[in-house]
Order: C-alpha cells, then sequence, then structure tokens
C-alpha cells in the first residue's frame, strides 16, 4: 500500500498499489468503470496517442467473452476456469453462464490485489462462483489449487478462458504454457483465447506495433500484438470451433457479423478451441 493512500484506509483496499498500473484497473478504466486509478488512465492516455480508439480493444475483448459464455453454457458446458478474471464494470462469466444454467460452476482465478478485493464482496452470496489466487501464467500453480481441485471436477469437460490476458505474458513459450492446461482439462473440454494481435497488413501494422510500444513502455509494462501464427499455435492441437481465429467482432457461433468501428478492432483476435 503506498503511503499517499494510508491516510484514508477506507479509500484503497490493504495490499493495492496506486502507485503502479494494474492490468485489471487498466481494463476497468477503459470499460468505463470505477475502480481505478490516476496511474491506470495514465496507459490508456499514452496508447490513445497513437490509437484514439483505444478503449475499443477492451470492448471487443469484453463482447467476445460474453459471446463464448453463451456459446458454452448452451453446449452444455457448467464448469468454467475463467483466469485472470478482472475488474470487470458489468456481465461477469458467471452472470451470463447461469443465466443460461443457474448450476454452472464458475472458478476466477487472479493474483491482483485490487481483483481480490473486489471479487470477495461481487461473489460473497453467490454459491456456485468463487475466486481463487494464483498466478494465471504458472500452470501447475492454478492447477493445484486448493479452491480450483474442490470446485471443479476435471473427470468431466469444462471450459478454460484466457481471454484479453496472454497479450500481458512477454515471454516466447506460450504454447508451452497454454498445453500445460490443455494436458489436465478432460476430452469434451474447450478452451477460449483472446489477444492483441498483428494482423501483417500494411493498413493495420504499424498501428499495432505502436499501441505495443505505448503498452509495453508504460506503467502497465506489458500488451504483445504476436501474429496469427503465435496466436493459434497457443490452442495447441484443438480442434477450433466455427469460425476459427477471428477479429473478436467476427466470432459469432449463432448471429451477425458485426463490421468493425475503428481500425484498432482489426488488433484483437479470438477463438474457442475444442478438446477432442
Amino acid at each position: 500500500m503506498s503511503h499517499s493512500s494510508a491516510a484514508y484506509p477506507s479509500a484503497v483496499p490493504v495490499g493495492v498499489d496506486t502507485t503502479r498500473a494494474s492490468i485489471a484497473r487498466v481494463y476497468d478504466a477503459a470499460l468505463n468503470g470505477k475502480d481505478n486509478y490516476e496511474v491506470d488512465r495514465q496507459v490508456l492516455d499514452q496508447v490513445r496517442s497513437v490509437a484514439p480508439q483505444v478503449n475499443d480493444l477492451a470492448w471487443a475483448n469484453r463482447d467476445f467473452l460474453i459471446r463464448a459464455c453463451r456459446f458454452l453454457a448452451r453446449a452444455g458446458i457448467d464448469q468454467f476456469l475463467d483466469l485472470g478474471s478482472g475488474l470487470p464494470t458489468a456481465e461477469n462469466t458467471h452472470q451470463v453462464v447461469q443465466r443460461v444454467n443457474p448450476q454452472s460452476k464458475v472458478v476466477y482465478v487472479d493474483n491482483d490485489p485490487s481483483v481480490l478485493v473486489h471479487a470477495q464482496a461481487l461473489l460473497a452470496s453467490n454459491s456456485r462462483t468463487r475466486i481463487a489466487e494464483a498466478d494465471i501464467f504458472r500452470p501447475l500453480e492454478v492447477l493445484g489449487n486448493e479452491t480450483v481441485r474442490r470446485e471443479l471436477d476435471f473427470t468431466r469437460p469444462l471450459a478454460l478462458f484466457h481471454i484479453g490476458t496472454l497479450h500481458h505474458y512477454l515471454g516466447d513459450d506460450g504454447p508451452a504454457l497454454m498445453q500445460t492446461y490443455i494436458d489436465a482439462l478432460p476430452s469434451g473440454s474447450f478452451v477460449a483465447i483472446a489477444h492483441f494481435h498483428d494482423p501483417e497488413t500494411a493498413e493495420y501494422s504499424e498501428l499495432a506495433r505502436k499501441m505495443e510500444e505505448k503498452f509495453i513502455h508504460s506503467p502497465m509494462g506489458s500488451g504483445r500484438f504476436r501474429t496469427r501464427d503465435e496466436i493459434q499455435a497457443m490452442f495447441g492441437t484443438l480442434d477450433m470451433v466455427e469460425p476459427g481465429l477471428v477479429r473478436c467482432d467476427d466470432w459469432w457461433s449463432d448471429g451477425p457479423h458485426l463490421t468493425p468501428l475503428s481500425d484498432v478492432r482489426n488488433c484483437i483476435v479470438g477463438g474457442v478451441g475444442r478438446k477432442p
């Protein structure tokens, strides 16, 4: 906790450092939420200098999550492991899937103090939704977590979400990281990923690289725009659900395709894979 917030113990949750940007709080700011600080808004301001519609990255990501939740719940999946849940302003995973099937169980995983405090309050009255504290980029830590093992049945299909998270992993071994998760899932399980994307086109590649430069050199320190092949590799040998790995705005399993509203929306893709 920073010294500047010590005089106002009710304003900032214990353990929250307001001098450093938080990935979850930056997303919250992009979604017009209230759980963010000046340092988080600075990140968006920096990226906005090269991409005025930067908030669209967060909205495309959030809308993809909602559609994927709806699709998977309707497909009969009733267990969800949501990695890096963040601080959404509305329509969390558990709200979407439990509307389809009230018996659905959801375990969120995060290690951001802001998220943990927020989630504990949010989930206090929901017996089928839990938050586990673990590092989402350490699969064995997540898979061995007591809450995860207790709440989810790994002998039955489940959905694992890495939505809007893996672009904050700066290592080059993302496919191996994801394969560890995939190997732990039973047959019939699904994996959903959304990721910042370098389209490798003359029209949008420069925009992606400019945004990446601003994200990585901001107070947040991360935000890689990987190529299609790099992102597809994270699905391993999973069978891709139609329409495959596409712009988040184009991932519609049961409805119309959206026309992207801004250039920025060409720089985030999503997809869902199924384990045979």
